[in-house]
């Protein structure tokens, strides 16, 4: 967990899913969730479905290779349960070695994934 700069959440921005990866990344990384840029992309190109894991690959890579965590645009008024630092409305530079992307999809088909620096 300490290793985690940066998380590509899976932010639908919905109640029900975003609360639940809040506690979800609560869970996996203790108290080092609370110094981990977090953010998604889904609020800047939408939901892409089977295309989304894909697009925020990319966008894990590139935080990595740009050394900054991108925004979760149009955060204007978090959730009180969405209580972790979710990057809102614009970028910020940010030592990024390490992301961890998370894709969740229909029917349970959940997947996180590692990028690292290298």
């Amino acid at each position: 967990p300490e290793d985690i700069d940066y998380i590509n959440a899976h932010g639908t921005s919905t109640p029900l899913g975003d609360i639940a990866e809040t506690r979800a990344i609560k869970q996996a990384l203790g108290p080092a969730a609370k110094r981990v840029a977090i953010s998604s992309t889904k609020s800047a190109i939408g939901h892409l479905l089977g295309a989304s894991a894909g697009a925020e690959a990319v966008a894990a890579i590139k935080a990595i290779q740009h050394n900054a965590a991108p925004p979760t645009i149009n955060l204007d008024n978090p959730d009180p349960e969405c209580d972790l630092d979710y990057v809102p409305n614009t970028a910020r530079d940010a030592k990024v070695d390490t992301v961890l992307n998370n894709s969740f999809g229909f029917g349970g088909h959940n997947t996180c994934v590692v990028f690292r620096r290298f």
